[in-house]
């Protein structure tokens, strides 16, 4: 809703009772829009940067077959993705391969945790293990970078949206190696925050940026539709 507007002594005009209904018509239309594209896109994004760990374990095993930590790792991924794993024991094993492991490994393990965290319900510290990720100026900013998304992603159905605006803004820059997925994410914290005009504008900048993966282009080509429709 707007900004409150002062006492008055006369009775609205009807213009401005109706300005009133309409602005109530838009923040419930981007309270359906959000609950409609919330859950598929969060779902659609969970699984591909989720297994950007994954992929980078699987390169470093095939350079460093003898290595220990990949050789961990690889154990650890192999076991979260097995029916009916045990995810907080799994979970323990990726936080304790993290300080022994060298740089790579141990970024991705606690990327693991954290991943792991968030799905076994214990948002709080995977949201803690994201943020230790981003503030740690020794690792590759690519994976700082990424830690601050999941974080965005994870606190996206209950945080602040103006903190989230904040947090995703720098990583949806064109020259940022997230810039699709953040611009996703930036159009769903507008829209949850009631704003579908600047989702909508977002979703179609990003739907027509031939430098965005198609997957990301089309499912934003649908949503913005859905807003205008």
């Amino acid at each position: 809703m707007g900004q409150a507007r002062p006492p008055q002594t006369e009775v609205p005009h009807l213009p401005d009772i109706f300005d009133e209904v309409a602005e109530d018509l838009r923040a419930e239309r981007a309270a359906q829009m959000w609950r409609r594209f919330a859950t598929p896109v969060i779902g659609a994004l969970v699984l591909v940067i989720a297994g950007v760990a994954g992929w980078q374990g699987w390169q470093w095993y095939e350079g460093r077959q003898r290595d220990a930590a990949a050789t961990a790792f690889l154990a650890a991924h192999r076991a979260a993705e097995a029916e009916g794993a045990d995810l907080p024991a799994i979970t323990g094993r990726f936080e304790g391969l993290a300080p022994q492991a060298p740089a790579g490994y141990r970024t991705i393990a606690l990327l693991r945790a954290a991943a792991l965290k968030a799905e076994t319900g214990d948002r709080a510290a995977a949201l803690a293990l994201y943020d230790r990720v981003a503030a740690d100026t020794s690792i590759d900013p690519l994976y700082r970078d990424l830690a601050s998304l999941m974080w965005v992603l994870r606190s996206i159905d209950s945080g602040d949206p103006a903190v989230l605006a904040a947090r995703i803004a720098p990583l949806a820059r064109p020259d940022q190696p997230w810039s699709a997925s953040a611009r996703e994410l930036a159009a769903l914290v507008a829209l949850r925050a009631g704003q579908p005009a600047e989702a909508r504008r977002t979703l179609e900048a990003l739907a027509a940026d031939v430098t965005a993966p198609r997957a990301i282009r089309d499912r934003a080509q649908r949503i913005a539709a859905g807003i205008a429709g």
